[in-house]
């Protein structure tokens, strides 16, 4: 049993309590503030991370067998540079087989020249020699640009490699622009048979050579190597679900968000927002920089199959502030936009 004394001090805390219950509905009923935690967001949306040329997938154009890995995973590659090389022997020995028949047909057409095309003829044999000039110095810097990931070149000599295949693509233009004004000359005489049959020859020429070109995986822009799913020997068929290789701009970050259907009035261009993530969970500011022209499903929801409750989402872009290195590709988080 409770002694008098420990009675009497319970009661008395009872009544305290009970008396600032008391107070705090007092304050509360004479429309006095209570102190309550403000947020500073007005839309919450889920979000994908992503590099800011989102994530560019590359596949094999046709069945063959990878005969090279030139890159591994975070990689710094530039635009246009050789990534990954199929078996490419039949397309090679099928560009040898067309360049000689199109050399062949060219010095048989020599005896033969129709009277007012010359300057047509030494237009087209110029485009020819413009070209062949572009895929020599193209396979050279891809050879530079093997040396020296492997250690056995230079900067130096990538760089030599590049003007020339620069100052290459310069001149196959220049001569493409002199073949169209050769071409718009007045009462110009029609081919020949034997012109006709190296145009031909010179086709394939450009055939086996666009066949050697989808032996090579190559770089569409400068960015970072993400995924490499291949390896030397493998026998690789083209597949939109399965890239060989997936790559990206890192230089910035940014996230994809969906914004419920509710809350699309709410976003604006150039709205401050920041994002958190379970790795990181402080905050990391940015900017919405692109808005969806149309809603669509929710793709970064819980998985499973779409219920007929699910709501619409609009896709919003949030370019990131700063380096954000804490943040992979791929990664979920949380996207908070400020009120405007």
């Amino acid at each position: 049993m409770l002694k008098p004394l420990n009675l009497i001090l319970l009661l008395g805390l009872a009544g305290a309590g009970g008396y600032l219950a008391y107070d705090k509905y007092k304050s509360s009923s004479n429309n006095e503030p209570i102190a309550l935690e403000t947020k500073d967001y007005e839309v919450a949306a889920p979000g994908v991370v992503e590099p800011k040329s989102g994530e560019i997938r590359l596949g094999a154009t046709y069945l063959g067998r990878v005969e090279e890995v030139l890159v591994k995973v975070d990689d710094k590659v530039e635009e246009g540079e050789l990534l990954l090389r199929l078996d490419d022997a039949e397309a090679r020995a099928k560009l040898a087989s067309a360049e000689t028949e199109a050399e062949a047909s060219r010095e048989d057409s020599e005896k033969s020249v129709v009277s007012g095309r010359e300057d047509v003829r030494k237009a087209e044999d110029a485009i020819y020699s413009a070209e062949r000039a572009v895929t020599g110095a193209r396979i050279e810097l891809d050879y530079a640009i093997a040396a020296k990931r492997s250690g056995n070149g230079s900067e130096a000599a990538v760089g030599d490699a590049r003007r020339r295949l620069k100052d290459s693509n310069d001149r196959l233009e220049r001569e493409r622009i002199a073949y169209v004004k050769a071409q718009s000359k007045a009462n110009l005489p029609a081919p020949n048979r034997a012109e006709s049959t190296v145009s031909a020859a010179r086709a394939q020429v450009r055939m086996a050579e666009a066949l050697l070109d989808k032996t090579r995986i190559r770089a569409p822009s400068a960015g970072t190597i993400l995924q490499v799913t291949t390896k030397q020997g493998e026998i690789v068929a083209p597949s939109l679900e399965l890239p060989l290789v997936v790559m990206g701009d890192m230089s910035v970050v940014r996230v994809k968000a969906e914004v419920d259907e509710g809350d699309v009035g709410k976003i604006s261009i150039n709205q401050s927002a920041y994002v958190t993530s379970v790795s990181q969970p402080e905050k990391i500011d940015g900017k919405v920089t692109n808005i969806a022209p149309t809603l669509g499903q929710a793709r970064i929801g819980p998985r499973g199959p779409r219920r007929v409750t699910d709501v619409e989402v609009m896709e919003v872009t949030i370019e990131l502030q700063g380096t954000a290195t804490g943040l992979k590709p791929g990664m979920r988080v949380d996207a908070f936009f400020r009120k405007n």
